[in-house]
């Protein structure tokens, strides 16, 4: 006998127990409830959100807490509810099938799907009652019906054609493409193009942080130094970094500005913005010494800290936008609380801060900088510091946004690599403490196989990883190993390598799918070509591969990389957008850098060099004279002499001279 209530309560992902206690006959998605779906021949009710999304909790509290909308639901559908964060797989699909109809995304994502679970037609948000010019849910949930009912013939040959669309667009293979530098200079010059001059970022709203274009801006600087597309990167970052989108009390982005001027953010806060932004705010930091950047990085470090960090290590998913039900109460001020607070001091604290309440806006103002406060603050650190810890204490006793406990493996492996990478360039080593103790924690969450979750949430496990995981944390594993010397670093990132093989390569051997061969209730694999706020799973795994041939030395993975390289480069040649990623990784196979440091441990003086110069094209081993280099190997198999100190910079096949002066090590590494 089939369930008849909410199966949701139970759940390891913090937003569908958020509906736990909803009217409608929610499921997640799995092998039985679409065997549900079979079984009643009924049509399938897909909705897809994610716990610090604002309408999809409007969307909840209007519709599916409604006792007369869940029984119009409960009548005709199969309900089922996903976390776009646990299942970015089946995202992908229904998204991409939304917009084959001509339908703009965004969630909640809203999918009527066949039994089989083919889509067949959608939407995002739908209100309660007819407004904004959309229909109310009721009337949507009751001409679908008459739809599937009037028209099943129809539609279930549609749902086929639309389907078969989706999966050859998202799950296709192609002839390999040609990898040139050109396609990632066409990409940066269009990217440019589209740069708000004056204000940073995209030109228009709603304002995203958008990381994978600023890394295209990013290399195209370090390939052929245009100083204009450096400048694009660190005048955007600065300009996002004074706004509202940043928390100038307690740390960290919000997801996107819904203005063009970075200032009234959509206050949720993402784990993977942020991992993303200290990583490249640490580029900017090492190419400009703008001290605006090194203390962005330590207050959002501090954040991270403070407000994500799970008990074992790892890093919540999110913070909710909303708090007692009205979003960005936790982070908004009025001049009088801020005089309460901060009694004579608050005139100090309008030297460096501008409260603002545009008229779109219904919340109280809005702290950001302008320019010139931003300048002026970065070089007052101290007293700044001193005002804003005040605000902070008072704004820790006030009702706090939820947070999404739930740990992803690959935001997580994003957040460990920011914190390697930057703990190196800053001299922090308690931030590369905490990414090691992410990442052991994520080793302790692998199953008997030594397979990895997508997700965890305390003892419950989301099984299989992604394509996404895996290449995560190969990447997450080669900055442990540049930041700690550690080998087994390496003898990880080989495991999760043989794991991505197994479980996600494709037949032809050239590529890989999102989701592994043996998960059951995919109604498609599809490879993961496509960015999002973060680079694509191809990307990823691009990127990861051919790091760990870089630093190993490996000639066959070396040419395992350049495979998926070319294939990806081929399957994206005919995709409209979402493939930065794809191209920037393969500037990484084309131009791979290599540096090898032997230094003295009792007098250094060549390794902060490295430490203070990052570029993401390069992969960094650090030698004490004297020391075996099994694992430092030079183009050709080469091995460095350790028995004095010394750099050894490559570029592909190609090494300059060894290099013994600090400052020479400077400029080489400098030079574009």
């Amino acid at each position: 006998m089939l369930p008849q209530d909410n199966l949701l309560r139970d759940e390891g992902s913090p937003y569908l127990r958020q509906h736990g206690d909803n009217p409608v006959h929610w499921r997640p998605w799995s092998p039985a409830a679409l065997a549900e779906a079979v079984a009643l021949d009924r049509p399938i009710l897909l909705s897809v959100g994610y716990a610090a999304c604002h309408w999809c909790h409007v969307m909840a509290h209007e519709s599916f807490e409604n006792a007369e909308v869940a029984a119009v639901m409960n009548r005709l559908f199969v309900n089922i509810k996903v976390d776009r964060e646990e299942r970015p797989d089946i995202d992908q699909i229904y998204m991409a099938a939304l917009a084959s109809m001509g339908e703009q995304g965004g969630w909640p994502l809203t999918m009527f799907l066949t039994p089989d679970a083919k889509p067949f037609w959608g939407g995002t948000y739908f209100p309660r009652e007819p407004r904004y010019g959309r229909p109310g849910v009721i009337q949507v949930l009751n001409a679908v019906d008459a739809a599937w009912r009037g028209k099943r013939a129809s539609i279930l040959q549609s749902a086929s054609e639309l389907a078969q669309h989706v999966s050859k667009r998202l799950g296709g293979s192609s002839a390999p493409g040609q990898l040139s530098t050109d396609t990632a200079r066409t990409l940066a010059s269009g990217i440019y193009d589209m740069i708000d001059r004056q204000l940073g970022g995209l030109r228009g709203a709603p304002k995203f942080p958008n990381a994978p274009f600023m890394q295209a801006l990013w290399l195209s600087w370090l390939r052929s130094d245009n100083q204009e597309h450096r400048d694009a990167v660190t005048e955007s970052l600065a300009r996002m970094l004074a706004g509202g989108i940043y928390d100038h009390v307690g740390g960290g982005l919000a997801r996107y500005s819904t203005d063009a001027q970075w200032l009234v953010p959509h206050f949720e806060k993402m784990l993977y913005d942020n991992a993303q932004m200290i990583r490249q705010a640490n580029w900017a930091y090492a190419a400009t010494g703008d001290e605006l950047f090194r203390i962005r990085i330590e207050d959002t470090v501090a954040w991270l800290m403070r407000e994500m960090r799970l008990p074992d290590g790892t890093f919540a998913s999110s913070l909710d936008a909303d708090s007692e039900g009205e979003e960005g109460l936790f982070y908004t001020w009025t001049k009088s609380e801020v005089d309460t607070v901060l009694g004579d001091d608050s005139a100090l604290f309008f030297k460096y801060f501008t409260l603002t309440k545009p008229d779109a806006w219904e919340g109280d103002p809005i702290i950001h900088q302008t320019e010139a406060q931003a300048m002026e603050g970065a070089g007052a650190r101290q007293a700044v510091l001193g005002l804003t810890s005040r605000l902070l204490e008072v704004r820790e006793k006030r009702v706090r946004p939820g947070r999404d406990d739930k740990a992803l493996t690959d935001w997580n492996g994003l957040a460990i690599v920011a914190l390697a990478e930057a703990g190196r360039s800053l001299g922090r080593e308690d931030w590369v403490t905490a990414a090691t103790k992410a990442f052991d924690a994520i080793l302790a969450s692998a199953n008997p196989e030594g397979r990895l979750p997508h997700s965890s949430l305390g003892d419950k496990r989301l099984y299989p990883a992604l394509s996404s995981d895996y290449a995560a944390m190969i990447n997450a594993a080669i900055s442990l190993f540049e930041a700690t010397g550690d080998t087994r670093y390496l003898e990880h990132g080989a495991r999760f390598l043989n794991l991505l093989e197994t479980w996600h390569a494709d037949a032809g051997n050239t590529g890989h799918y999102l989701t592994a061969s043996d998960s059951t209730d995919v109604p498609m694999r599809i490879r993961g070509d496509i960015d999002e706020a973060i680079p694509s799973a191809s990307s990823q795994i691009i990127e990861a591969v051919v790091r760990l041939a870089n630093i190993t030395g490996d000639i066959e993975l070396q040419q395992r990389a350049w495979t998926i390289a070319e294939h990806a480069a081929g399957r994206i040649q005919n995709q409209q957008y979402g493939q930065a990623g794809i191209v920037n990784a393969t500037v990484l196979a084309l131009e791979p850098s290599k540096l090898i440091v032997v230094d003295d441990p009792s007098a250094p003086r060549l390794v902060s060099v490295a430490n203070r110069n990052p570029d993401p094209r390069r992969v960094d081993i650090f030698l004490d004279v004297g020391d075996d280099t099994t694992n430092a190997r030079l183009p050709g198999d080469i091995l460095p002499d350790t028995k004095k100190a010394g750099a050894y910079l490559c570029t592909g096949l190609i090494c300059l001279p060894i290099i013994d002066d600090p400052e020479k090590l400077e400029e080489a590494l400098r030079r574009r």
